[in-house]
């Protein structure tokens, strides 16, 4: 699960037990207590306001994740291709693929032309 967008925390008392429960639950899933409680909340407040089974939030709180995930990687993957994009601008490298593409583009012009 995502962590919260909401840059304000507050602090709450818990009873160890929970605690403990949380600490136990988040280690294979490798999320913090925070986060395994939070989770929980998340999964409880779903379940609760949509009438859905456990499992069926649980499906939905991980679609929602690999989405967010999907989301990340789309806006790395233009920052990538940005950065290629500038890297060969500064070089000149830009500019010269673009005058060898007008050149073989000439080149295959008449001969298109004379098969017409």
């Amino acid at each position: 699960m995502s962590s919260s967008s909401s840059s304000s925390f507050s602090s709450v008392k818990l009873p160890a037990g929970l605690v403990r429960q949380a600490r136990e639950a988040a280690q294979p899933q490798r999320r913090s207590v925070a986060g395994q409680i939070e989770y929980w909340a998340t999964l409880g407040r779903i379940a609760e306001e949509t009438g859905l089974t456990v499992q069926e939030a649980r499906e939905a709180i991980a679609r929602y994740d690999a989405a967010a995930r999907h989301a990340e990687e789309a806006v790395d993957a233009v920052d990538a291709i940005e950065a290629r994009f500038l890297a060969a601008e500064s070089s000149g490298r830009l500019a010269q693929a673009v005058r060898q593409t007008v050149l073989d583009n000439r080149s295959k012009a008449p001969a298109a032309r004379r098969a017409a």
